[in-house]
This record gives structure tokens, C-alpha cells and sequence, in this order.
């Protein structure tokens, strides 16, 4: 099963990045095969590449969060095999570069979990409790393995928040 992926660039700085497009549409088709997500046919998706102006906005709004944050998930409502449209992702190019710094990861490694994260949330994952943060987490970390990559979470905090209130889902 494929899922459309809709590419929405609306901050400069990520015109410096080379290949997102490749890399958003190798993370989601990851997460789908490993996720077996039961999706409705010709289902999409977008994913706005924006900075923490435009994101720390969004938190206020939709989280009551006035802050940045890495990744904002926005699930369209209804059963997912029914979906066309699944929901939107959207993450800040100033917090990935800064946490990937701090979390000593390369940039790529750090946003493909953050896109893989979104899809998760997307498709009907959360991290409020730990059962279910838990399982949230070995599927990253299964769709990050098998992209290659290392464990996203190794080395880092668990997260500090509550990772939603309304229709919302952010901060990994």
C-alpha cells in the first residue's frame, strides 16, 4: 500500500537540506509496511517543513504549548481504513537541527524519526501513558532499524509532557 505524500516547504532554511523529498517518502513508506497500518486505498498525507516561529504558534493554539517544538501531528477524525486524507505533519528546521546537535545525531537520522513519529501519531499512536509510549517506541525503533539507522531513542530523556490536548499529538 502506498501513501501520497504531500511536501509543503515554508521556511527557507530547509532549502539547504538535498534529498527531503526522497527522505520524507522513505520514512512513510517504512512506517507503513512495518506499521501493517490498515489504510484506506489512494490514502495521503502532508508534511510541512516550516521553523519554530511558525510551529511554536501552532503549539499555543492546538497544545496551549507556547513554545517551539520538533513535530506537530494533526490526525484527520475517523476510522483510519476509511481515511483518504490521514492528517498533517509538520516540523521546525531550527529544533531538529538543534536537537540532533545536542542528541549527538545526524541531522537525517534525527528528522526521519521525526517524520516516522508523526506518521505513528497519525495513524493512531500516542506516548501519553507509558503502555503505550512503550509500544509507540519499539515500532520507531523497528522502522528505524530497518532503515538503517540507530535507536532514536538511545541517550535521550524521556519526554518531559503530556503529548497532547485536543487534536494534536507533539514533542518526541
Amino acid at each position: 500500500m502506498s501513501v501520497a505524500t504531500d511536501i509543503i516547504v515554508t521556511a527557507p532554511a530547509w532549502d539547504r537540506f538535498e534529498g527531503l523529498e526522497e527522505l520524507t517518502e522513505r520514512a512513510v513508506r517504512a512506517s507503513v509496511e512495518i506499521s501493517a497500518a490498515r489504510l484506506a486505498p489512494e490514502c495521503e498525507l502532508s508534511v510541512n517543513f516550516t521553523d519554530d516561529a511558525a510551529i511554536r504558534e501552532l503549539n499555543a493554539t492546538w497544545r496551549g504549548l507556547d513554545k517551539p517544538t520538533n513535530v506537530l501531528s494533526f490526525e484527520t477524525p475517523g476510522p483510519l481504513a476509511r481515511k483518504p486524507v490521514l492528517g498533517d505533519i509538520v516540523i521546525a528546521y531550527e529544533t531538529v537541527e538543534r536537537e540532533a546537535r545536542e542528541q549527538d545525531k545526524s541531522f537525517d537520522a534525527h528528522l526521519t524519526h521525526l517524520i516516522i513519529h508523526g506518521f505513528l501519531h497519525l495513524i493512531g499512536y500516542d506516548h501519553q501513558i507509558p503502555r503505550d509510549a512503550d509500544d509507540m517506541e519499539a515500532l520507531e525503533r523497528r522502522i528505524t532499524a530497518a532503515l538503517g539507522l540507530p535507536d532514536p531513542y538511545e541517550g535521550t530523556q524521556p519526554v518531559e509532557e503530556p503529548s497532547a490536548t485536543g487534536s494534536a499529538y507533539g514533542n518526541v
